[in-house]
């Protein structure tokens, strides 16, 4: 059985450690934490082991914590990085190097420059193989991993027939647990965006991928529009469809008038986080236009990457196939059924 640790728990590190912690394969040594506050009981009542800088031991007198992050790190094969963007560069060179421990790093972090997490960007669609022997991968943002899901498939189908894409990413300003996080009443325009860049680390330089990016102010998910410009064989809406009819972690919903009657329908099926951990394609808003099809989908946020991470770590700790991978992921996450209560729910009515 293997060990592993989640250094942060915050909007990531809480729900990946709520999934791994029932995977007979593994044994969770606890997690990390850096601020004293209230999120340091949570973790306790939870059921956690709760690990601190040693150097900081004292700012957590008032709380039963384990002992130091330094200490859970030496008993552990592999560490899931859930901390603030930045950090986990910091981290890898402060404790996850020095004692070559297999490490996953999220979003908020780099591939590329002098502060590089890695020299991958994993995302389970396109390059899970490359995972595989690989000591430190980070995982794709939401953004960036939702964008993945949806473009290999249409990569797979139509090839050479489509000759750009176009995407604006409309995001959104928090996650619903950062309450201490503003949502401020205007239209952020985005310089640069990362996003784009990000995802041609995986699905190729020359990929004619073109990313535009917002945030508005909302905590419901996110919400790309793909513009598909194809030089010739133009598909139909329904052929569009079809190809997402049986892709892992992809639900064709009807007739949603926003993001949050999703979410609101996680939360009535007790749906862990609200979450859904997938993309939901809005069929009703997909238009063929001359040679261009438009899709809108949405993208689960934070929860997207939380399966992404689990599948992951089985290429890195058990070098597994990626069909065996995907089978052991859905014991835990069941996505298939959360996907076909979805679609039964936002059906074509």
């Amino acid at each position: 059985m293997k060990k592993v640790f989640v250094n942060g728990y915050g909007s990531i590190g809480s729900r990946i450690i709520q999934f791994i912690k029932d995977d007979p394969e593994i044994e969770v040594i606890g997690v990390g934490k850096y601020s004293p506050d209230s999120k340091v009981n949570e973790a306790i009542e939870m059921g956690f082991k709760v690990y601190v800088p040693e150097k900081n031991q004292n700012a957590f007198s008032d709380f039963t914590i384990t002992g130091n992050i330094e200490s859970a790190l030496d008993q552990s094969d592999l560490v899931i990085d859930a901390s603030p963007g930045g950090q986990g560069f910091k981290n890898k060179k402060l404790f996850y190097e020095p004692r070559d421990i297999l490490s996953i790093y999220q979003g908020g972090e780099t591939i590329e420059g002098e502060n590089a997490v890695s020299n991958i960007l994993f995302n389970s669609k396109v390059n899970y193989a490359d995972a595989i022997g690989k000591k430190h991968v980070m995982q794709g943002s939401c953004n960036v991993t939702g964008m993945g899901r949806i473009l290999e498939p249409l990569r797979n189908t139509f090839g050479n027939s489509i000759k750009r894409f176009d995407v604006t990413l409309i995001r959104r300003w928090a996650d619903l647990e950062q309450t201490n996080e503003s949502v401020i009443d205007t239209i952020e325009l985005t310089q640069s965006p990362h996003h784009g860049e990000d995802v041609k680390s995986y699905f190729g330089r020359d990929a004619p991928l073109f990313v535009r990016a917002i945030k508005v102010p909302t905590r419901q998910m996110h919400l790309h529009i793909m513009d598909i410009r194809f030089e010739k064989n133009i598909p139909s809406v329904d052929e569009i469809h079809e190809i997402f009819k049986n892709e892992y972690g992809i639900a064709t919903l009807w007739n949603v008038k926003g993001t949050k009657d999703i979410r609101d329908f996680a939360g009535k099926l007790n749906f862990s986080f609200k979450d859904t951990n997938m993309i939901h394609i809005h069929a009703n808003m997909t238009k063929k236009i001359d040679d261009t099809i438009q899709i809108m989908y949405s993208d689960d946020q934070t929860g997207i990457v939380i399966p992404e991470n689990h599948i992951l770590l089985q290429a890195m700790l058990f070098e597994k196939s990626y069909d065996d991978a995907i089978k052991h992921t859905e014991k835990l996450f069941n996505m298939s059924e959360k996907k076909r209560l979805l679609e039964s729910n936002f059906n074509k009515k």
